[in-house]
């Protein structure tokens, strides 16, 4: 970005007329110039907005919530960089972790998945380039493979050797750790699948009604038919809808499951218990206690990972770290009395490990990297 626009920004900034966009550019631009910062603004603007900002630092931080995005202390950050000429991670103090220097970069996860056929064939999808195809010819079915340029797969059998009047024939989609995968189903049903997830579904959807079961976390965006119901199976759970748009969390290292509706209605079934959800709504079930709770939550953090994103509301550590687990296929290790911190904003999905470790260094925490194991410290 020029100097002008820098300067625009932090303009924006102290208006808090920042939007969504304008502050993915600023922390990009300060995650980039805290490691290869060349460029100097003029003294006298950096230190009036220095003084600004830090006249803005909350003074108490207790209880702590930090924030990966944290306006304020990124934002003065960036300008204490800046003026001073020094990068913000060097080694001119002890308590700073040295993660520019001597970490081999880490890098994010992308778009892969295994498609099994029914047959048992299996097809690696990311070696599908936009618009190829490919034939696989099972034992009953020849299947079509397609690949849109958004990034979807669509599929078609061949009715000449389908089996459309038999029993219903099922096909998988999972993706691998640092994986995420999306496909259209027979009824133009979307369905956008993120890492170490599996999508189990027929080929055809035959009967009255439509039926996938799940494993990990999907986003649907299910197609409207009121005389067939779409159904989602998912540890001990069921959800029914005519045709909506929802995000699953299911996976079975997290303690809780967490369906979170973005428009129409659903009905979320478990054991002995039906709950209506509604827009804007997240069912949290608790199969410990066989608790359901549903509240009001921020929908654009459930599906802020379909969108490219980090997005945490509210979330602790532990939390934050699982999913950088399972995109950057790596193995996180606490050590020391950890603290009781929780984080709100977020950062891309698209950088490397080491540029979000950044960020999360913010609030005091320490990375140490041992090839694929980060290792936390208070």
């Amino acid at each position: 970005m020029t100097e002008e626009e820098i300067l625009t920004l932090l303009k924006n900034y102290r208006n808090g007329t920042l939007s969504d966009i304008e502050k993915d550019k600023l922390e990009a631009w300060y995650l980039y110039e805290s490691s290869s910062s060349k460029k100097g603004l003029n003294e006298n603007q950096l230190e009036s907005s220095f003084k600004y900002i830090k006249s803005k630092l909350p003074v108490k931080r207790n209880p702590k919530v930090i924030g990966l995005w944290k306006r304020m202390a990124v934002a003065a950050s960036v300008v204490l960089v800046m003026a001073t000429g020094l990068y913000y991670f060097t080694k001119t103090s002890v308590s700073q972790v040295q993660l520019t220097e001597e970490v081999k970069e880490i890098a994010p996860g992308g778009n892969k998945g295994v498609l099994t056929l029914s047959n048992g064939k299996q097809i690696i999808l990311d070696n599908l380039a936009n618009n190829d195809t490919v034939v696989s010819e099972g034992e009953k079915d020849e299947v079509t493979i397609k690949m849109n340029p958004n990034g979807l797969v669509s599929y078609e059998v061949d009715p000449s050797t389908g089996n459309n009047g038999g029993p219903d024939t099922y096909n998988t989609l999972s993706t691998p750790i640092g994986g995420q995968y999306s496909i259209i189903l027979s009824d133009d049903t979307k369905v956008y699948l993120n890492a170490t997830s599996l999508l189990k579904y027929p080929t055809h959807f035959k009967g009255d009604k439509r039926e996938v079961e799940l494993e990990g976390e999907a986003y649907f965006e299910v197609a409207k038919d009121k005389s067939k119901p779409f159904f989602v199976k998912f540890k001990n759970q069921t959800i029914e809808v005519l045709g909506t748009h929802f995000n699953v969390q299911a996976y079975n290292n997290e303690s809780f499951t967490k369906t979170t509706l973005i428009e129409g209605s659903i009905a979320l079934s478990y054991k002995d218990k039906k709950n209506i959800i509604r827009p804007g709504q997240q069912a949290k079930v608790n199969e410990d206690t066989s608790s359901i709770v549903v509240g009001s939550v921020d929908t654009a953090t459930a599906v802020a990972w379909k969108n490219g994103r980090f997005k945490f509301d509210n979330a602790d550590l532990k939390m934050v770290m699982k999913q950088l687990e399972r995109w950057y296929d790596i193995q996180v290790e606490y050590r020391g009395d950890i603290p009781d911190l929780k984080f709100n904003g977020g950062t891309f999905m698209n950088k490397n490990l080491s540029e979000v470790l950044k960020v999360l260094e913010l609030s005091n925490i320490k990375f140490e990297v041992e090839g694929k194991t980060i290792i936390v410290y208070p």
